[in-house]
């Protein structure tokens, strides 16, 4: 899969390392997954999100765990990002700061309905150098749907691919 869009928009997921981009949710390199694309929009990240017929709970409407998933993915995406604006370094710089969820909070405020693109708008709530705080909103259009807050941890190295 190639990074980036044809808009030349580079999204944080783009600059993860080959080894650490098969996430179900966000990784490029996940032919069967979500492919969550985050990016900056000033201070918020922003992530736009089409669910297909297959994320159906119920006729007409989302299912909750795509949702969860979503912000799940987008929010580790934000705290990688934000580690890196607090280092004062260019996302795709080494050493890689990738994220792993230690706290998953998910309030669904209404149905979600198909159909609808979903727009997910978060907030930095705070970033130390082993744990990011991500706050997350769910639209489906101009509708509020849902809210996500995400404690998202520094991937441990043993989580890391074993060098050839």
């Amino acid at each position: 899969m190639k990074r980036g869009d044809m808009d030349g928009i580079r999204f944080f997921q783009d600059f993860y390392p080959d080894a650490l981009a098969q996430c179900y949710g966000c990784g490029r390199l996940n032919e069967h997954g979500l492919h969550v694309r985050s990016r900056w929009e000033g201070n918020e990240s922003v992530c736009i999100f089409e669910p297909r017929p297959y994320h159906t709970a119920v006729p007409g409407f989302v299912y909750g765990g795509l949702i969860a998933s979503l912000v799940d993915c987008h929010s580790t995406g934000t705290a990688s990002a934000a580690a890196f604006r607090a280092e004062g370094r260019e996302l795709g710089t080494d050493p890689p700061r990738r994220f792993v969820t230690a706290s998953l909070h998910v309030d669904y405020l209404k149905p979600t309905p198909m159909g609808v693109p979903l727009l997910l708008r978060s907030t930095v709530e705070e970033v130390r150098p082993r744990k990011v705080v991500v706050v997350t909103t769910v639209l489906a259009g101009t509708v509020e749907v849902a809210r996500g807050r995400v404690v998202a941890v520094l991937m441990p190295d043993s989580f890391l691919p074993a060098a050839p």
